[in-house]
């Protein structure tokens, strides 16, 4: 193979570019069609050498380019040596984040990121729900941060396994989730205490956007609004941190 030729004449346009160790080998690990690895040439070390046997298995082509190549493929994100391109993922509806709770028979666990829009806090946001047990993540279309190589290498490859529903319009979603039997609780500093906070229910968390919060809409139309107390000199968290902390407490309080 050439390696000037360019990325689209390899690949669709519509692929998706992961790139990493951790999430390309759970890429393998969890079956996923790949359309082609590109791994740096002459690197030969832990786990690439493990990436590079797990493709011929499977029969996944794989192309050595130098590291020139690579870091025009990872578009700036540091690619470890390797890069995958994946046909986008499917997504799942609402309703099925909360039948798969169900088919379990589990209090649904899910995440609202509303307006969420820098990949490296959604990819450790979906990280955190993969960890805490949650049943799925919700995104927006729109104000969102693209499900793209920075969200899957940011989530460790969690972003492989955690369903996730994309969704037109934030504040329907709310809307559905409470007529299918689910409670809201919209992250702000002026909510309840967390620790106080009776999350033993079918739970929704939602978390807002890195400068501004909730949205007014979205955060009337939740059941809830919970804080996490601050006992420094600084007031807030990173949203992706205060998910972690809202999560494993909720998951706690389910029993998970």
């Amino acid at each position: 193979m050439n390696d000037n030729k360019t990325q689209k004449n390899d690949i669709s346009s519509d692929d998706l570019v992961v790139v990493g160790r951790n999430p390309i080998l759970e890429l393998l690990k969890n079956g996923r069609q790949i359309e082609k690895i590109y791994i740096q040439r002459a690197l030969r070390e832990g786990s690439v050498t493990k990436i590079f046997a797990m493709a011929r298995e499977r029969s996944i082509p794989v192309s050595e380019v130098d590291k020139y190549k690579l870091d025009s493929i990872a578009g700036g994100n540091a690619h470890q040596g390797v890069a995958a391109f994946i046909a986008p993922r499917e997504y799942i509806s609402v309703k099925d984040i909360v039948d798969l709770a169900k088919s379990k028979g589990e209090k649904p666990l899910i995440v609202v990121l509303d307006g969420v829009e820098d990949p490296h806090n959604v990819g450790a946001i979906i990280r955190c729900a993969d960890g805490a047990g949650a049943h799925g993540v919700i995104v927006g279309k729109h104000r969102s941060a693209v499900l793209g190589p920075t969200v899957y290498k940011s989530s460790a490859g969690a972003a492989e396994y955690v369903p996730i529903a994309k969704v037109s319009n934030i504040a329907a979603a709310i809307d559905e989730l409470k007529e299918l039997g689910v409670w809201t609780f919209a992250a702000d500093m002026d909510g309840e205490n967390l620790y106080e906070t009776d999350f033993d229910c079918a739970a929704a968390i939602v978390l807002g956007n890195e400068g501004f919060g909730v949205s007014k809409l979205v955060k009337e139309k939740c059941d809830f609004s919970v804080s996490i107390p601050m006992r420094g000199k600084v007031n807030s968290l990173n949203v992706s941190t205060a998910g972690a902390v809202l999560l494993f407490e909720a998951a706690k309080k389910q029993g998970k």
